[in-house]
């Protein structure tokens, strides 16, 4: 029988140019270098490295078969084993593998030893031109031994069938080189009430097996909605003993792009997604399972249905995430705009291949992305990467991303970033203006915004709600378009990247939320365009305080909600009940709420009902047009001749205006803002101008900790400073130090200031079990955050023990 063990505690760490004495004990998931939040240099991360590590190995294992496999390494690995090499790979986002077996002492202790070459080498994806992410360095991901007999399973391949006379699972098994001896390959398939069983004569000399499991209409089908996995296992067994046992996930889904649109399981449905870098701040893309399976949570609970792996595989735990919860994923190989020569293209075309066979059996993954991202036509090349996918993989289709109009396409789906919306009317352009060709194409939008509008967190409040306005146009437009199957935005979170790009301090403030996963207005957008039944959202986007909109003012208000109306008071006074906006955007499922006017049902001034109701209008278009606080020349003489009629005073009328509109020099305003779904009022939200700091407040998105895993866990804690009335503190910049008592460190720096009134960092276990404090200490404040580490039975899984089986390229 196989084992399976971990390696991802007790490395020794140094630079290759340090001495052996400057090594330091390392885990992995590790980054090369510690690199501060922003204003980092590239060249920190790009050196050589070494990682050494002492394995023991029993006498037992002679005669076996024993082999280490990364998960992921950046960015050139070269791997040995007691001095003698072992093998090596290029390329950092996809796994390998390598064979110890005629390499160890038996029954003594070995050295293994990884020189890892971190610079942006130009032999290999993604480098060689500028790149528009950082590649990061380190033994960012997980390292484990696999020790096997002699024949055993390399890997398990899960294909669902359909065709007319219903549908089948397929099970290819794949051996780790022709059989030695005749065995029995037993396969099966388990889950939600269903086990089918086959047994197949595995005889010498072959290295693979497929079972056919017909008449599978029992099974569920997977989707968003229902997110159902089934398990497969095979087990070579002989003389009744088993020799191997393998088992991986999957779901049984059907997908498709055609030009009429995209079909899951027979079902039209229109995709909407973010583009996702693996990056966090700090450490890159070094965090372990915990935190990369919360990203996808993340995603999910902004509203969205897809996401794509820009621009790169990424951890298999995100992935195993995006199965379990029904998120549909777009997966591409590394690259950004550059092709190299024809070993560089090599490399990609093996990228391809690394990319399919690990994450094949993953569900959620319903197209692989084959081309270098906004790269050029290259024909040659770009026919490899096809025929590569469609020879590893028959059940999807392939995409390439490009930037410019008329492309090549070789791909089945035509893959696009659109970034022509500024703010204007046109938001994408026709089918046949994109692809150039005359009969209908697959076409998915790939980018929008992002460096069209970078927004930060901490901008003004006037650009925080047109990047929101102008996601929700770009979904809107997909969502009512029949020529596209769907979009993506760009994208998720902010990322660091190299001088060439960015705001000068090596961030891409292209997110919807932060490096940190706080959400923008922007994020807030997405967010209330899921169902209310996933949680209700009420987000006014906005921080109803005159001296924070140019010419003062508080009007019109747009408000984020998936609620059927909102109800507003101003100062304790019914306003009334706003709908959906549905003119601006008939398609979103949840359109954003306008409150355009602040009058008040009972006016303090006698107006009838007639010119209540027309002073109302009158303030309503004033406040879309932009006007309010001001006014057009034309108003004065309208508003003395409705207080004509009224019997008042023009000058009484003009000033219950001002006020109704958040006037200068007016009272503080204080809105309360009710979110009904179903006639019942399901959230509450105080904002305004009366308020004031009131405390931190600090919050771990989990409590409980492993602390014997496969590697370290780890946690977010975020720290927002809140207001008396709930709300964010956006201007709060307030220090803090991060202090920990028990089995806990913090990853990246204790001392951290608060960026737009909140921030988070990241805290991992060190291998002990145990109660665990978190103290966050703003000198004026202090909170604290407990956490409990634990190990053995009681212990939380960190990720899924039947995951995606690893693929072993041998």
């Amino acid at each position: 029988m196989r084992e399976i063990l971990p390696l991802n505690n007790g490395w020794l760490f140094r630079r290759e140019s340090d001495e052996p004495s400057a090594g330091e004990r390392v885990d992995l998931p590790h980054a090369n270098v510690v690199l501060p939040y922003n204003y980092l240099r590239e060249a920190d991360y790009q050196f050589v490295s070494l990682y050494e590590k002492a394995l023991p190995v029993p006498k037992e294992w002679a005669g076996r078969r024993v082999f280490l496999y990364f998960e992921g390494a950046m960015a050139y690995a070269e791997v040995s084993c007691n001095g003698r090499p072992a093998g090596s790979h290029k390329g950092g986002y996809t796994p390998f593998c390598v064979e110890l077996t005629g390499l160890l002492a038996y029954g003594q202790e070995n050295r293994l030893t990884v020189r890892l070459d971190s610079t942006e080498r130009p032999d290999f994806p993604p480098c060689g031109g500028e790149v528009d992410y950082l590649t990061y360095g380190g033994l960012y991901r997980e390292v484990s031994l696999l020790v096997t007999e002699p024949d055993f399973v390399r890997a398990l391949r899960v294909s669902p069938r359909r065709n007319a006379e219903g549908e089948s699972v397929e099970v290819e098994v794949l051996f780790g080189g022709p059989l030695a001896q005749d065995a029995e390959l037993h396969i099966a398939i388990d889950g939600h009430g269903v086990r089918r069983q086959a047994v197949l004569e595995a005889r010498a000399g072959q290295d693979r097996l497929c079972a056919a499991f017909p008449e599978a209409q029992a099974l569920r089908h997977w989707s968003p909605e229902d997110p159902a996995l089934y398990c497969a296992q095979a087990e070579l067994r002989r003389g009744g003993e088993t020799v191997d046992r393998i088992q991986t996930r999957f779901g049984m889904r059907f997908c498709e792009f055609r030009p009429d649109g995209f079909y899951l399981n027979g079902q039209r449905r229109k995709l909407i997604g973010l583009n996702r870098h693996q990056s966090y701040p700090y450490v890159g893309g070094a965090m372990p399972a915990r935190v990369q399976r919360r990203d996808a949570d993340i995603l999910k609970g902004l509203g969205i249905n897809l996401v794509r792996t820009s621009h790169y595989p990424q951890s298999r735990h995100f992935l195993d995430r995006c199965d379990e919860i029904g998120l549909l994923a777009f997966e591409e190989i590394p690259g950004w705009q550059h092709i190299g020569d024809a070993a560089w293209q090599d490399a990609a075309v093996e990228n391809v291949r690394e990319m399919i066979r690990r994450d094949y059996n993953h569900p959620c993954i319903i197209l692989w992305g084959v081309r270098i991202n906004e790269s050029p036509d290259c024909t040659d090349f770009y026919r490899r990467t096809n025929q590569a996918a469609h020879e590893l993989d028959d059940t999807r289709q392939t995409g390439g991303v490009r930037c410019f109009v008329k492309g090549e396409l070789l791909e089945d789906v035509y893959t696009f970033n659109e970034f022509i919306h500024d703010g204007g009317q046109t938001v994408f352009r026709s089918r046949g203006e994109i692809t150039g060709l005359e009969q209908p194409v697959p076409l998915l939008i790939t980018e929008s915004n992002g460096h069209m509008f970078p927004t930060k967190r901490f901008d003004h409040e006037s650009r925080q709600v047109e990047h929101a306005l102008r996601h929700l146009r770009v979904m809107n437009e997909a969502l009512g378009r029949e020529d596209v199957t769907g979009e993506i935005s760009w994208c998720a979170f902010d990322y660091n990247t190299h001088s060439s790009f960015g705001s000068g301090d090596k961030i891409c403030y292209h997110g919807v939320s932060d490096m940190f996963r706080l959400p923008k207005y922007a994020g807030l957008a997405c967010m209330s365009q899921r169902p209310p039944e996933q949680g209700p959202v009420l987000e006014p986007l906005s921080l109803i305080s005159r001296g924070e909109r140019d010419g003062g003012g508080i009007l019109p208000i747009w408000v984020a909600t998936n609620c059927d109306f909102v109800r507003v008071y101003r100062n304790g006074e019914l306003v009334g009940d706003f709908a959906p906006h549905r003119a601006k955007f008939p398609h979103l499922p949840h359109p954003p709420v306008l409150v355009n006017h602040l009058t008040p049902q009972k006016l303090p001034l006698p107006l009838p009902p007639a010119l209540q109701e027309e002073f109302t209008r009158f303030i309503a278009e004033r406040a879309e047009q932009g006007v309010l606080p001001d006014l057009l020349p034309e108003d004065y003489p309208y508003l003395e001749d409705l207080a004509e009629r009224a019997g008042l005073e023009r000058g009484a009328l003009i000033n219950l205006l001002f006020e109704t509109a958040g006037g200068w020099g007016k009272a503080e305003n204080t809105l309360r803002l009710e979110g009904y779904v179903g006639g019942q009022a399901v959230l509450v939200r105080e904002v305004g101008e009366g308020k004031s700091f009131a405390r931190l407040e600090a919050q771990a998105d989990d409590t409980v900790l492993r602390a014997d895993g496969d590697s370290y866990d780890a946690t977010r804690i975020v720290v927002r400073a809140l207001d008396t009335l709930g709300g964010l503190c956006p201007f709060c910049a307030a220090g803090l130090r991060i202090e920990t008592e028990g089995p806990v460190q913090v990853i990246g720096p204790d001392t951290v200031a608060l960026i737009g009134g909140c921030i988070a960092f990241w805290v991992r276990t060190c291998g002990k079990a145990g109660p665990a404090r978190v103290r966050i200490n703003s000198g004026n404040e202090i909170q604290e955050v407990l956490l409990d580490v634990r190990s053995g039975a009681g212990a939380p899984p960190a990720a899924p023990e039947a995951g995606t089986a690893p693929y072993f390229a041998l």
